[in-house]
């Protein structure tokens, strides 16, 4: 079939909104017709040629929601008319990792996937002939997008596709960075450094875990005011000054647990500075830029505090994101004021534009 993407031609240019064909689903893979898809920062990130795992032509965009219109042989977790979420870290429920409940981080397509092909070994999408590459498993900067099972996640109808799609990625990084990774206590003081999409929903998890203090830290006052509406209870201007603002708050111990959701190798540093001498836990959620590395002083961990990556917040997405797409919806998650702007399509490159001018927490691509 014949469908319009965005298609990344060449690093550090804009995306091209040009005709592709897609082909039918194979064995284990499912066709899906995207409704929503958010812009994220990973896509800009790999866009610009910052990532050292990008490649080009492909397909970006991965924070998608749609509906299912065909699947292949042998698929039986979603069938024709279910809503789905796409998910660009899968979940086959059968490899050493999906069976242990330490990690989400599934190994079963984890190469093809990370050259840009289905689990075959080959692409669903082409031009003239010539493969395009999947992005991230999903490719979802399309009308339709071919997709493994195991990376989409069977959700809710009653959840509207153009807000679900923020669990697709950034809303279930934050939200899993305090309930699965951290596995926040209740009555804790927590930190939040950055209060883009991946911090506030840090903010909310921490809430959501029963923190009695969150503390979110940002550079922007329009940020941290949506921070506080997440459930933070204290807000801090960033800067070199903050560790010790954060000690002074907490009665010289620093926190009980920080996150770091700005991708800065500086911020980092100050999350594991500000985790509390004897048993604080800094999780690190942000992706720094290619070659930079974490500076960390050992008396800083000989003390007591911990150091935890965190990728899409421990999240097993095929189980858990219809989980907290449910709580959303019973109201624990106000997922509204996340949304800044709504764009077609053809202004995929305005996502990008107003992501870099930090207009807003996301933008939305809805294909109608």
């Amino acid at each position: 079939m014949k469908i319009r993407a965005a298609v990344l031609e060449r690093f550090g240019e804009p995306l091209e909104v040009q005709e592709l064909d897609l082909a039918e689903p194979k064995a284990g893979e499912v066709l899906v017709r995207l409704v929503a898809c958010g812009v994220c920062h990973t896509d800009l990130f790999t866009a610009s040629g910052a990532d050292p795992s990008g490649y080009s032509p492909t397909v970006l965009g991965h924070e998608g929601a749609g509906v299912v219109e065909a699947v292949g042989e042998g698929v039986s977790s979603v069938a024709p008319g279910d809503h789905v979420v796409t998910l660009f870290s899968p979940q086959c429920r059968e490899c050493e990792h999906c069976r242990d409940p330490r990690t989400n981080l599934c190994l079963a397509i984890r190469e093809q996937q990370g050259l840009g092909h289905l689990p075959d070994g080959t692409t669903r999408l082409s031009r003239d002939g010539e493969p395009v590459r999947h992005f991230m498993g999903t490719s979802t900067f399309a009308e339709y997008t071919v997709m493994p099972e195991i990376a989409l996640a069977n959700v809710s109808k009653d959840a509207p596709l153009d807000r679900a799609c923020l669990f697709a990625c950034g809303l279930s990084t934050g939200l899993g960075a305090a309930i699965n990774t951290a596995k926040v206590h209740a009555g804790s003081t927590c930190v939040v450094f950055g209060a883009g999409m991946v911090g506030l929903g840090a903010v909310a998890g921490c809430r959501l875990q029963g923190a009695e203090r969150i503390v979110c830290v940002d550079l922007s006052e329009e940020r941290l005011e949506l921070a506080r509406g997440q459930g933070a209870t204290d807000t801090l201007a960033g800067g070199p000054d903050t560790v010790q603002a954060i000690i002074d708050l907490t009665g010289g111990f620093g926190a009980d647990y920080t996150f770091e959701a700005t991708g800065k190798v500086g911020v980092m540093r100050q999350a594991v500075e500000s985790a509390r001498m004897g048993w604080g836990l800094a999780t690190i959620c942000g992706v720094a830029g290619k070659g930079e590395t974490l500076e960390v002083v050992p008396r800083f961990l000989i003390t007591g505090r911990r150091v935890a990556g965190s990728s899409f917040g421990g999240v097993k997405g095929r189980d858990q994101v219809p989980q907290l797409i449910d709580r959303w919806l019973a109201g624990e998650i106000d997922v509204e004021p996340f949304v800044s702007h709504n764009l077609s399509l053809d202004e995929v490159n305005r996502g990008f534009e107003l992501m870099e001018a930090q207009d807003g927490i996301r933008s939305v691509i809805d294909f109608g």
